[in-house]
């Protein structure tokens, strides 16, 4: 894919908990508008707290960010409130499928139209964008959203974040707890939204295979920093990728050892 012009730039992205815990040293990415991102690492790489960051979510957690910058759309990120960022376009799905489990799967789903100030008729037509994606949101809309599957309510959570018209999309780890069909049915809606609406989606996933199956791009962290990033199909590839990552043979090996490999440095995958 054409490397396109970014809509999200992170440059040496540092971070600490309590002004002493160190969780970001140095992390790089770059977003081309209208691609998929997707950001990879074992628990505790960083990546979490990458997608924190990128919203200003730290600060309701006790993090800082300590250096470092944060572009949406050539504007820093760093000095605006979470809800601007969100009228802006720059919306997150955070990990765990939160939904409003009392009320329905529709009501969940105004909600985020109400959320951005939508008119009816503006929240009618969402309604049937995100049916049209989630059919079985459709299915489940009287359903109250904690009586439903854990898939529907990552369907819900998403469905909630496409109805505030994002430009942006970042979600942190769709597919945990899911079943592989299930996977793959979000992830090729995801698809579908990123090709007919030219949404652009950072997306942080343990889950490799199916991450780098659906991105453009890819980004790997460890102990909080990138360490090797370029084409999602190119990292797919290798040998020493799928060992580490997607298990197709026993390695012992560190990702500072293929980012030591690799001929071009970290920084260098990033968007021009």
């Amino acid at each position: 894919m054409t490397q396109a012009r970014p809509i999200l730039e992170v440059t040496n992205l540092k971070a600490t908990y309590h002004h002493s815990i160190t969780a970001l040293d140095g992390v790089h990415l770059a977003l081309g508008e209208g691609e998929i991102l997707a950001v990879l690492g074992s628990n505790g790489a960083g990546k979490t707290t990458t997608l924190k960051a990128i919203s200003n979510l730290l600060p309701a957690e006790r993090g800082q960010v300590t250096a470092g910058q944060v572009l949406f759309q050539g504007k820093t990120t760093l000095s605006r409130s979470p809800a601007s960022l969100v009228r802006a376009g720059l919306v997150q799905v955070l990990e765990g499928r939160h939904c409003f489990k009392s009320l329905t799967v529709e009501e969940n789903l105004v909600a985020g139209g109400l959320g951005r100030g939508a008119s009816r008729s503006e929240i009618a037509a969402d309604l049937e964008k995100v049916y049209r994606w989630f059919p079985r949101l459709q299915q489940k809309r009287q359903t109250a959203s904690g009586l439903t599957s854990g898939g529907e309510q990552q369907m819900t959570a998403i469905g909630r974040a496409l109805m505030a018209r994002p430009r942006l999309l970042i979600l942190d780890e769709p597919s945990m707890g899911l079943a592989p069909l299930v996977v793959q049915d979000i992830f090729r809606a995801l698809q579908r939204l990123n090709v007919e609406e030219r949404l652009s989606i950072v997306v942080a996933e343990q889950n490799s295979a199916v991450a780098l199956t659906y991105a453009h791009r890819a980004v790997i962290l460890e102990n909080g920093r990138t360490v090797l990033e370029g084409l999602a199909a190119d990292l797919k590839a290798r040998s020493d990728v799928r060992a580490f990552y997607l298990g197709r043979k026993s390695a012992a090996i560190s990702l500072a050892a293929l980012s030591n490999a690799s001929p071009t440095p970290a920084t260098s995958g990033a968007l021009s």
